[in-house]
């Protein structure tokens, strides 16, 4: 199955650069792209990617609020396609607020081609780009220094299973399916299951909010 995607960036260099190295996997077909957040709101209602890489910062709409409107759960029968944040380290605040909306993950703009290539397959999967070590340093810091207004997220957390909570740890920690499987002796498709069960139950999209939860709500301290 090809994986229809559009980039979102006010650089027209840095989109061709993209589409011709996405182009070139046969897996992968750019199906669009857009010079700011307003054209792509216009672009993926027309052409229904499975992925949108989104840079950050834009003119006329930055990539935040587009991502917020393509990810709005209050839009009925509304296309809701992943979204992939491209950014550069001094817009981690913008990051972690996609994060917070549901975007499935973070790119840097210099990552080796080869990356940003496995980015796509993983966020197409379903899977949230959490990976890399400064992801989750990203998130334990914005959880630390910037709390979240919100209604006591422990008593979401009320709803799991001492197991399903200590997986839900872990994966904050950011451990892999494998690791998870391997520290809490179970099959790695019992882990799966676990983590199917706790997105269902908290209302999350996918693993990267999961991991904001998990900190938000002091499951998981920065730091330790």
């Amino acid at each position: 199955m090809t994986i229809r995607v559009i980039i979102v960036d006010d650089q027209a260099m840095v989109r061709a650069g993209f589409a011709a190295l996405l182009n070139a996997q046969s897996d992968i077909d750019v199906v669009g792209d857009a010079a700011d957040g307003a054209q792509a709101l216009e672009v993926t209602g027309r052409t229904h990617p499975d992925v949108v890489l989104m840079d950050v910062r834009m003119p006329v709409m930055d990539g935040l609020e587009a991502a917020r409107k393509l990810l709005a759960p209050d839009v009925p029968g509304a296309h809701r396609p992943k979204v992939l944040m491209l950014t550069t380290f001094d817009v981690d605040d913008y990051v972690y607020e996609a994060l917070r909306a549901g975007a499935s993950g973070f790119l840097l703009k210099d990552a080796p081609p080869a990356d940003l290539i496995a980015a796509v397959r993983v966020v197409a999967a379903g899977e949230a780009l959490l990976a890399p070590s400064v992801t989750r340093r990203l998130i334990a810091d914005f959880a630390r220094n910037r709390p979240a207004k919100r209604r006591d997220p422990k008593l979401r957390l009320n709803g799991l299973t001492p197991r399903e909570t200590e997986v839900l740890e872990l994966i904050a920690r950011g451990l892999s399916n494998q690791e998870i499987a391997a520290q809490l002796v179970l099959a790695e498709q019992t882990v799966k299951t676990h983590i199917g069960r706790i997105l269902g139950k908290l209302d999350l999209r996918d693993r990267a909010q999961a991991v904001v939860l998990a900190y938000e709500s002091g499951l998981v301290t920065p730091g330790e």
